[in-house]
């Protein structure tokens, strides 16, 4: 009866055997499949630390987590001591494209404005150096001019025909300068025109003015070439030779009066200025 039991026994073995090769089969087949992917793991982990990556290991799953290779132990542990903790959730700001090369346009707008402006600038102030340097030097060489001037000049070019004083009964308060109709009469010093015009015996005449006072007059023209009123310089022309009024041949008749109307000799009130008839 013992041996009916231990081969009922034998038989129930075997049985559970038979009907355990299936799971058996399965768990061995896992463990093999769970060893080669562990070795996968491990190989891929230690070519990430050679690498330089020193979170490969976070990249595997709960279970392969536990295998890690000795080559990146060091480098984990390194990352381990300087990682951050996780921050809360973070916010991103949006940046608006336009807004911004709005802008950008308009400072570089304010910039080329700035840029005309002070070129505007720098371009007015060296045109006024120039004005003022171009009104300097005029002034220079109309001051050179003015000092070259002579301050007094003959009254007309031709042949001196008559002096002053007596002369065929009258008193000729005068002289007279031949010349063509037309000859230029200038002013002998510089003054102020007080008549041209019509004048008894003269025709037509001009008295100018000087500064000191002194008037001289001019007469028997053809015509007259300056206003009453006008300034006057020296060697500047005031009328032309014509042959009106009492006259016997185209001439100028020059007087010089001095202060209160009294007329003297123009040959030696010239030659006093340096100016020979």
């Amino acid at each position: 009866m013992a041996r009916h039991r231990a081969e009922g026994s034998s038989s129930q073995t075997k049985s559970l055997l038979r009907g355990a090769k299936g799971p058996l089969v399965d768990v061995i087949t896992k463990v093999d499949l769970d060893r080669k992917k562990a070795v996968a793991v491990v190989v891929a982990a230690g070519a990430l630390a050679g690498a330089g990556f020193a979170q490969a290991a976070t990249t595997v799953g709960p279970v392969e987590r536990m295998i890690m290779p000795v080559a990146a132990t060091k480098n984990l542990a390194a990352a381990a001591m300087t990682a951050q903790p996780p921050q809360g959730p973070q916010t991103i700001h949006s940046v608006d494209t336009g807004s911004e090369t709005r802008k950008l346009l308009q400072a570089e707008q304010i910039q080329a404005q700035f840029t005309v402006t002070e070129a505007i600038k720098s371009a007015e102030g060296a045109f006024v150096k120039r004005q003022e340097a171009a009104k300097a030097e005029a002034a220079r060489i109309a001051a050179e001019e003015e000092a070259k001037r002579p301050k007094v000049v003959r009254p007309a070019q031709g042949s001196f025909t008559s002096g002053f004083g007596a002369r065929w009964g009258t008193s000729h308060n005068g002289v007279d300068i031949a010349n063509a109709i037309g000859t230029p009469i200038v002013a002998v010093m510089d003054g102020t025109v007080i008549e041209a015009g019509p004048a008894s015996g003269f025709g037509l005449w001009v008295r100018v003015q000087h500064e000191d006072g002194t008037i001289t007059v001019y007469g028997h023209m053809n015509t007259i070439d300056v206003p009453q009123g006008a300034k006057v310089k020296a060697g500047q022309q005031i009328a032309t030779i014509g042959n009106r009024g009492q006259s016997t041949g185209p001439h100028l008749h020059f007087e010089v009066w001095v202060a209160g109307g009294q007329k003297i000799n123009p040959v030696g009130w010239l030659a006093e200025r340096g100016v020979t008839l």
